[in-house]
């Protein structure tokens, strides 16, 4: 019986009209607290975040990124989590050591937001702004769906750490709509029946039986079309190149003076942390292209 590790699941209820999702993350949940020394409640933040991301990106029809991001003036300053339709996530946690760790999600911000940007590769950038007011992250986003899109949503987000690995995952269920003009916010006594069973979801099922046995479990007695899955890794889409282009923005006489005070011009991707280094042949290079990229333009 092999468990899926990294994967997204859609599925759907054949007699009835509600469509769900499962995600395990283990290896890009892994490559995330790889990057820095997070508390632990900080680490369970951004697995949720990463599993909301997922379920989040799985439900777009179009190709581009989602953003979820928190700020706040409580423990929590800075938490972003990015995620591509093909399913590449990265993110990066920014928190105030002064402040004692809670031991509840409410606990973690102090007016405190979460954002969630749809940039499409064309078209229109969208955002929604949600309360961080209900007892958990899934709470949350479950209001989210019910108040920008009309849909009745049910979320669970979860993780699991101990000495051997860290693994979060989650589910989502879903009314599909009818058509573009119908509401599917009102009372749905077959959405909540199976909401009700997704709740007696243990961790220890989500986390080491294969996805078709999860749902069999949870849902014996419905016919269910589970489709193709679809691998979620870390990646962050940083580069030497990227760096570059960024210190176009910079004169030229600046960065040779911070070459020539330290040594080189040290630019560190604020996702994986990696660290490019550019010495005065880079910054010459880098303004030489920028001039020709000018002349173009005139």
């Amino acid at each position: 019986m092999t468990v899926e590790k990294d994967q997204l699941d859609r599925f759907l209820f054949e007699d009835r009209n509600v469509r769900g999702e499962v995600v395990k993350l283990h290896d890009s949940y892994q490559g995330i607290l790889d990057s820095y020394d997070y508390p632990p409640i900080i680490q369970d933040l951004l697995g949720e975040l990463m599993v909301a991301a997922c379920l989040l990106t799985a439900t777009l029809k179009f190709e581009g990124e989602v953003s979820l991001q928190i700020q706040s003036e409580g423990l929590v300053k800075y938490v972003v989590i990015n995620g591509t339709h093909d399913q590449k996530l990265r993110g990066v946690a920014r928190w105030n050591e002064e402040f004692k760790l809670p031991s509840s999600f409410s606990e973690l911000f102090r007016k405190g937001y979460l954002a969630i940007t749809l940039a499409p590769n064309d078209g229109e950038r969208y955002q929604g702004i949600v309360a961080l007011d209900k007892p958990t992250l899934a709470e949350c986003l479950e209001d989210y769906f019910l108040q920008s899109e009309q849909l009745l949503t049910k979320v669970s987000l979860r993780t699991q750490r101990d000495n051997t690995s860290n693994v979060a995952g989650g589910m989502l269920l879903q009314v599909v709509p009818e058509n573009s003009e119908t509401s599917q916010s009102h009372e749905n006594p077959d959405f909540d029946h199976l909401g009700h069973l997704m709740n007696t979801l243990k961790n220890e099922e989500l986390f080491s039986l294969p996805t078709a046995e999860v749902l069999h479990r949870l849902y014996h007695e419905e016919k269910i079309r589970l489709f193709d899955p679809q691998p979620v890794t870390f990646k962050c889409d940083c580069s030497k190149e990227r760096s570059a282009i960024a210190l176009q923005n910079v004169s030229k006489a600046d960065l040779l003076e911070i070459v020539a005070e330290e040594g080189a011009v040290v630019m560190n991707c604020q996702f994986c942390h990696q660290e490019y280094r550019f010495d005065a042949i880079d910054v010459e290079n880098i303004h030489a292209d920028n001039v020709v990229a000018d002349q173009k333009i005139h």
